[in-house]
């Protein structure tokens, strides 16, 4: 392996590639996930995948005739799932959030509904999902060429973070890390420099989240900022550069400044370097399964397997129990 990419820590090994990743549930019991307005192709193939792939119990909520009618012009069978009627899609997220307060299911998943649909009903201050944490979403990469795991945040969320938010999307991304079998994560709080500059917002920041991980305000990683893309990733870049970091070079979270740069840097990724991106959204009393119409069988099936790893992680005490 390339020096620029050192490889994973003892114990990681590759089952983390999406492959591997998929395999390694089928020793944890199917997910009880509640798919929300499946009523189109894609949005009900996914699920049905991931049910054949034992990674899930779908419970398919929407107008049943549609889901219906869409299953047969698939030619999709649907008979063997518990299908739960809904008038349309804001009914069927209300059906779905109140499946999770209940208990009856360990995960929501998008169908063919916009994603501001589902968060708006799971961040509602009464009978919502929300925790004392702010939700935000992370991207898995799985980078051809690249030795480990790459987690990408905030790329679906948080349109501009401020500093108590950038705490939460820090803290999210280390959990599911930790859920991923990666110990005392590396992250690394992107900008376009390495110094602190009082003109750029996003190098205060960095640095701010850096004493605040010092000081047990984020715990679980070891975080360190500012530092540009190349940097984080590579250890020559770094070391041209003269940083002395713990997570120069070796990080396993970037934390972007903004949505925008963190979306633009995932799909960078993904179409450029061929990488695969496994979306999930963490914060709430359950996770959220978002997948895009362009992903791939196994990038769907790979965030349901992101998200059944963190749920079994839950359930074992491992994560960071504040704040939730």
């Amino acid at each position: 392996m390339s020096r620029n990419h050192p490889c994973p820590g003892p114990g990681l090994e590759e089952y983390w590639r999406y492959d591997h990743l998929i395999q390694s549930c089928s020793p944890v019991a199917p997910l009880h996930t509640a798919v929300i307005h499946p009523c189109d192709h894609d949005s009900l193939l996914g699920p049905v995948q991931a049910a054949n792939a034992r990674l899930i119990f779908p419970y398919l909520i929407g107008p049943i005739a549609r889901i219906q009618r869409t299953a047969d012009e698939a030619e999709i069978d649907i008979s063997s799932f518990r299908i739960i009627d809904a008038k349309h899609s804001h009914h069927a997220v209300e059906i779905a959030v109140e499946m999770a307060l209940s208990g009856e299911v360990e995960a929501l998943m998008k169908g063919s509904l916009h994603t501001d649909e589902i968060m708006g009903r799971v961040v509602k201050k009464t009978n919502g999902l929300r925790t004392e944490r702010r939700i935000s979403h992370v991207f898995l990469m799985d980078i051809p060429d690249f030795p480990r795991p790459l987690l990408i945040t905030d790329a679906a969320i948080n349109i501009a973070p401020t500093l108590a938010t950038k705490v939460d999307i820090c803290q999210n991304a280390i959990d599911l890390a930790i859920s991923m079998g990666i110990a005392n994560p590396k992250v690394a709080i992107l900008s376009a420099v390495e110094t602190v500059n009082p003109d750029m917002q996003s190098t205060l920041d960095a640095a701010a989240l850096s004493k605040m991980s010092d000081r047990g305000q984020i715990v679980g990683g070891i975080v360190d900022g500012p530092l540009a893309y190349d940097n984080a990733v590579s250890l020559e870049a770094a070391k041209t550069k003269g940083i002395k970091s713990l997570v120069a070079g070796y990080a396993d979270i970037l934390v972007a400044p903004d949505l925008e740069s963190g979306n633009m840097l995932a799909k960078q990724l993904t179409w450029q370097a061929h990488a695969d991106g496994a979306g999930i959204v963490l914060g709430a009393k359950v996770p959220i399964i978002l997948t895009s119409r362009s992903d791939s069988i196994r990038t769907r099936l790979a965030s349901v397997a992101v998200a059944s790893r963190v749920v079994d992680a839950r359930k074992k005490g491992l994560l960071h129990k504040g704040k939730t």
